[in-house]
């Protein structure tokens, strides 16, 4: 049993971030709620033929054992219970789009079965997991898949480029001056990114800022709160708080009173 993470080879690296397999008893709490993440999510149920998502009203939504989270720019909530043994898979941030040659800005805040984002592979993939002799086996088989399945996909340029940016950067850039930089019209920037990232820009850019705050203050015991908003490129502390809630559905002190050793998940019941 354990939580292994495996960065993949190149070029495959390009797309995605990371692959995982968790294999842990099961959790004490009933949920968890999953902060949001502009990178996709792939996420393969070992236990159930079933994933299970809950809204903030903790209403369900299922769907197959193998399950493509879409970008994200507000929290989730879902099943400890089947969150036995899992295997996952990391896009990064506008490289799912090329990946599944699906619009990213369709899928943003949603979660759809892997068979109807790919051909039959799909439900082949699942009946290898299971078979498989261990993690290492399981993690190798999931690369091979999707090197299978990328092809020669790969990000947009100039939304590669604009990421980049982004992420460079410790305050929202004006998003003008990035598509000056990539050489488009502020209409077809915006336009080509929220189809390859799924979210606009700026929304980005935002939730970026917050996911940046969210690692810095993680393991914090006490934050002077003041003074990461001031760091962090926010104008105060109101505006933290205001950001905060629109991303997590948490204020920051109840999200750090809560989260547990993974800050982007919080437990609950």
């Amino acid at each position: 049993m354990g939580f292994i993470v495996r960065a993949p080879a190149t070029p495959l690296s390009q797309l995605v971030d990371k692959i995982w397999d968790w294999d842990m008893p099961p959790q004490a709490h009933r949920f968890d709620r999953m902060l949001p993440s502009a990178c996709g999510q792939l996420v393969i149920n070992l236990v159930e033929d079933e994933s299970r998502i809950y809204d903030a009203a903790l209403r369900c939504r299922r769907f197959a054992g193998a399950a493509f989270d879409g970008p994200a720019n507000r929290s989730f909530v879902i099943d400890t219970a089947e969150q036995v043994a899992v295997v996952g898979v990391v896009f990064r941030a506008g490289a799912a789009a090329p990946f599944f040659r699906e619009r990213m800005d369709l899928l943003a805040n949603d979660h759809v079965d892997l068979d109807d984002l790919v051909d039959s592979t799909a439900c082949g993939l699942r009946a290898r997991l299971l078979e498989a002799g261990g993690p290492d086996a399981r993690l190798r088989i999931v690369e091979t898949w999707l090197q299978e399945q990328a092809g020669a996909a790969r990000p947009h340029p100039a939304v590669a480029h604009a990421l980049r940016i982004f992420d460079g950067a410790p305050r929202v850039q004006r998003i003008g001056a990035v598509a000056a930089h990539c050489r488009l019209s502020p209409r077809r920037f915006g336009q080509l990114f929220r189809e390859q990232v799924g979210m606009s820009p700026k929304r980005y850019a935002r939730l970026q800022r917050f996911r940046r705050l969210v690692a810095q203050v993680h393991h914090d015991r006490a934050v002077d709160w003041a003074g990461v908003a001031a760091d962090g490129g926010f104008h105060d502390q109101p505006h933290l708080v205001h950001e905060f809630r629109a991303f997590a559905g948490l204020t920051p002190t109840a999200w750090l009173a809560s989260c547990g050793q993974h800050a982007s998940h919080v437990p609950i019941g």
